[in-house]
C-alpha cells in the first residue's frame, strides 16, 4: 500500500477538523483558528495547506461524497442479490451501524446550505448528487430487473429516495428530537418495494 505523503496527510487532518468544527459551529463560525486548533496545528499551517476555508470546505465535500460510496461498498460486500446490494446502501446511508459518523451527516447538511449561496461549493454538491443518482438507480435497476417489474419510472424514484436521504441528514440535524429512531432505512427500503410491486410486469 503506497504511504501518503506528509503534506496529503497534513490536508486530511485540515479537512476532518473542519468537519468537526462545521458540525458544532455550522460554516459561517467556523474560522481559521477554530479549524487550526481543533486539528492541533499552527493557522499559518492551515494557510500554507489551503487558500481559505471554503477550500477546504469544498475538498471536505469532496472526501465525504468518497467516504459515503466507500461506506456503501462495504456494506455490499457479503451482499449476492440485488434486493441485498439495495438494502446496503440504505443502511450505509441511513443507518446507524458501524462507521456511522452524525459529524459527517451534520457537515454535510452545512455543505448543502452553502451550496445554495457559493457557485463553486454548489459545483461540487451537484457532482456528488448526480454520482450518488447514479449509483441508485443502478440498484433500482437491477432490484427491479430481478422482480421483472418495469423500470420506465427509475429515474423519478431514484429522485425521490434521494430526497428521502437528503432530508433524512436535515431533519437528524436540525430535528432529531422530534424524529423517531432509526425509521428512515427501513421505511425507504419499503416504499421502493411497494412502489416496485405496483409497476407492470415487463
Amino acid at each position: 500500500m503506497t504511504r501518503r505523503s506528509n503534506s496529503e496527510h497534513r490536508r486530511a487532518e485540515i479537512v476532518d477538523a473542519m468537519m468537526k468544527v462545521i458540525a458544532v459551529r455550522g460554516y459561517e463560525k467556523a474560522t481559521i483558528q477554530e479549524i487550526a486548533k481543533q486539528a492541533g496545528l499552527a493557522a499559518g499551517l492551515i494557510h500554507y495547506h489551503f487558500s481559505d476555508k471554503r477550500e477546504i470546505l469544498i475538498a471536505l465535500a469532496r472526501h465525504l461524497s468518497d467516504y459515503v460510496y466507500s461506506r456503501y461498498l462495504k456494506f455490499a460486500e457479503p451482499a449476492k442479490t440485488p434486493e441485498e446490494r439495495f438494502r446496503a446502501y440504505l443502511d450505509a446511508r441511513l443507518g446507524f451501524g458501524k462507521g456511522a459518523s452524525m459529524e459527517a451527516v451534520a457537515a454535510w447538511v452545512v455543505i448543502g446550505s452553502e451550496a445554495v449561496r457559493d457557485a463553486e461549493v454548489n459545483r461540487v454538491y451537484q457532482d456528488a448528487i448526480a454520482s450518488e443518482l447514479k449509483l441508485i438507480r443502478e440498484l433500482l435497476s437491477a432490484y427491479f430487473a430481478e422482480h421483472k417489474r418495469a423500470q420506465k419510472n427509475l429515474a423519478h424514484l431514484a429522485a425521490a429516495v434521494m430526497s428521502l436521504v437528503e432530508g433524512a441528514f436535515q431533519l437528524s440535524r436540525a430535528a432529531s428530537e422530534a424524529m423517531p429512531r432509526n425509521y428512515a432505512s427501513e421505511l425507504a427500503f419499503q416504499l421502493v418495494e411497494r412502489f416496485m410491486r405496483a409497476e407492470s410486469k415487463q
